[in-house]
């Protein structure tokens, strides 16, 4: 990786004048409404058994322009229009590829309410941000500067559901470079009384966001249940107030998995994790609030994109590798283990703490995958004394 290849998303928050909040809001919508029709029309295709391009819905999108219903399309940017519709092609080759389900439409309540424009149409100097139709620039709160001499290729405005608008750009970011080679390596073990347990020992506590937090979110829950359905004031207040607490524990959980990712990486070469299915994890309803409060999928996210950046290495031990049961200093593979199981003591006579156990085990079976190739594991041994090796299934006798 050379400095320049990396593409980086700087986001800030901006406080738009009334005219520019209008203005966004109903570039919001038309984007939404391009978005849906252009759906409709591509999935009555499918039910033919047709497929539609993005070129022939770039089409469409000209002639509903010229109708009467929907000739307010024209009153705002046309290059959110074209983008949308672009994300739109980009979802159905995932869906297409097996990669992602077929896409849905998007409502106005829940969808993200967002416009992306190329640089065709904004305009960016001196720090002042001013996007196509827009009357003057956007008043941004620069928290932080863009890297020197970065210019923006794409611009994406959006509101959250808290009423909070923010403004993304993606630059070329030359300060990314890889970071000197280290020869340490760490395993890693999610959990829920602890954050992390690595394999050095170390255990990272757990914050619990979430939980901080519940009971002023299930008053402000409590009283919006309470207000009368349907576009009232009283209900938008209340509606605001629970998306604001929902907008804080999502804020502060990321800035705390920023900050712990960031460390892991620059202080590891190899970090071995387990391959967790957390949306299989989240069906049992005893646990499910605590993993979503602890959120492993996006801890994942961060750490191989950040190491993809610095040079590191991450790797995933199959998620059926018995991790807590294996004893790291003799490798006897114990009996069943329940989770209120947290110290055991090996036949070899070795007392272990369960998490740091699982780390160690992690780190082996890790480095044993770049030793020898994935689907190898460190031989482990049954308490009769027999080999319990796993192999591949070619080698496995019929």
């Amino acid at each position: 990786m050379t400095p320049g290849q990396v593409k980086r998303a700087f986001k800030y928050r901006f406080c738009p004048t009334d005219a520019q909040a209008a203005e966004l809001s109903r570039t919001f919508g038309c984007v939404r409404k391009v978005y849906n029709l252009a759906l409709a029309a591509r999935t009555e295709a499918w039910a033919r058994q047709e497929r539609v391009t993005y070129s022939q819905t770039s089409a469409m999108l000209t002639v509903w322009k010229k109708t009467e219903e929907l000739a307010f399309l024209s009153e705002v940017s046309s290059v959110p229009l074209q983008q949308t519709l672009r994300h739109l092609q980009g979802a159905f080759t995932h869906f297409f590829a097996k990669r992602a389900n077929y896409p849905r439409f998007k409502s106005k309540r829940k969808s993200r309410a967002s416009a992306e424009y190329t640089s065709s149409a904004f305009t960016f100097r001196d720090g002042r941000l001013k996007l196509a139709k827009m009357a003057g620039p956007l008043d941004i709160v620069w928290s932080r500067p863009l890297p020197e001499g970065s210019v923006p290729t794409t611009v994406t405005v959006s509101r959250d559901a808290a009423g909070r608008w923010f403004v993304s750009m993606l630059c070329d970011d030359p300060t990314v470079k890889p970071l000197a080679a280290t020869d340490a390596a760490v395993g890693i073990d999610l959990g829920l009384d602890h954050l992390l347990t690595l394999s050095t020992g170390e255990k990272i506590t757990n914050p619990r966001h979430e939980r901080r937090d519940r009971d002023r979110l299930g008053k402000a829950q409590r009283s919006l249940a309470r207000k009368a359905r349907g576009d009232g004031a009283n209900r938008r207040k209340a509606r605001i107030k629970v998306a604001r607490i929902h907008a804080r524990i999502t804020d502060r959980r990321r800035d705390g998995l920023h900050k712990l990712t960031t460390r892991l990486v620059r202080e590891n070469q190899t970090l071995v994790i387990e391959d967790l299915s957390v949306r299989n994890m989240v069906k049992n309803h005893r646990l499910a609030r605590a993993i979503s409060d602890a959120s492993w999928a996006e801890f994942r996210s961060l750490l191989e994109y950040k190491a993809q950046w610095y040079g590191r290495e991450v790797i995933a031990v199959d998620r059926f590798f018995p991790s807590s049961k294996l004893c790291s200093h003799c490798g006897t593979l114990q009996g069943t283990m329940p989770l209120s199981v947290r110290r055991w003591t090996c036949d070899c006579g070795t007392t272990h703490d369960r998490d740091v156990n699982a780390a160690k085990n992690l780190l082996a079976a890790g480095l044993a995958v770049t030793v020898c190739g994935a689907g190898v594991r460190p031989q482990r041994r049954t308490p009769g004394g027999q080999s319990a090796t796993k192999q591949k299934p070619s080698q496995r006798e019929p």
